[in-house]
């Protein structure tokens, strides 16, 4: 079996504080998934009715316990002094024999636009690739997320892929492809 690498709980950059979920972080992730719902129902299959304090403090002792154990990766996206939440980002799919993982996020709609998420995805990009020793790093996203799809074509990721009708849509009305990018070493 392979070793599993420190991951850090904690990472900064410029302007944001990248940390692992605690559950006594739940009402800031109820009152961010809930000030965002109308945007995030469009492309996140989790997000489709409004999240409880309960149901959030449930999800993050979950997601702490998993991170833990290396199985996913999940960070929230503070800002720097770590009194606002602005989202999440993390590793998922993570294969710790290649290694790989790939790189999920989300920006709470009002702090949307701001670059937050391309910040956070170039901190977890750097910290998988320089740190952790992955050799492959993969963002996907629905070609029709055109904000989410812009950001690793801005940090080198080639386009690997277009998966037609990979998935479907969130309501599950309709097929929809999805775009596979990735960074490899």
């Amino acid at each position: 079996m392979t070793a599993l690498p420190d991951v850090p709980a904690e990472l900064l950059t410029s302007r944001l504080r990248l940390r692992r979920p605690d559950p006594a972080d739940a009402a800031a992730l109820a009152r961010a998934v809930n000030a965002s719902l109308p945007e995030l129902q469009a492309w996140m299959h989790w997000a489709q009715a409004p999240m409880t304090e309960d149901a959030a403090r449930e999800n993050l002792r979950g997601a702490a316990e998993k991170f833990d154990q290396r199985e996913t990766l999940r960070y929230h996206v503070w800002n720097a002094e770590a009194t606002e939440l602005l989202g999440s980002t993390g590793y998922h799919a993570l294969n710790w024999r290649v290694p790989k993982g790939e790189i999920g996020y989300w920006i709470v709609s009002e702090h949307a636009g701001q670059g937050y998420a391309r910040e956070a995805a170039q901190a977890l990009t750097s910290l998988a690739l320089d740190r952790l020793g992955f050799r492959r790093v993969e963002i996907r996203c629905d070609p029709l997320n055109a904000r989410s799809a812009r950001i690793p074509a801005a940090l080198g990721y080639a386009l690997d892929a277009r998966l037609v009708n990979d998935d479907v849509t969130p309501d599950g009305q309709d097929l929809r492809d999805t775009l596979v990018f990735s960074r490899v070493q």
